[in-house]
């Protein structure tokens, strides 16, 4: 699951440096292997329909 939200961060333009945390060296493998995972315009459209805008709040 990881890996698939990597992807999409990576695949999105407007995300210029995604922050990961790694706490131990299996996520180190994990992080990288999502080097060579390429969403189709399907996978995001999927990923992206049930997400609602919202408005920041607290300012």
């Amino acid at each position: 699951m990881a890996q698939v939200a990597l992807a999409w961060v990576l695949a999105n333009p407007v995300v210029a440096a995604p922050i990961v945390g790694i706490t131990n060296h299996r996520h180190v493998a994990d992080t990288t292997a999502v080097l060579g995972v390429r969403l189709t315009d399907d996978e995001i459209r999927i990923l992206t329909e049930p997400y609602m805008l919202r408005q920041p709040t607290g300012f």
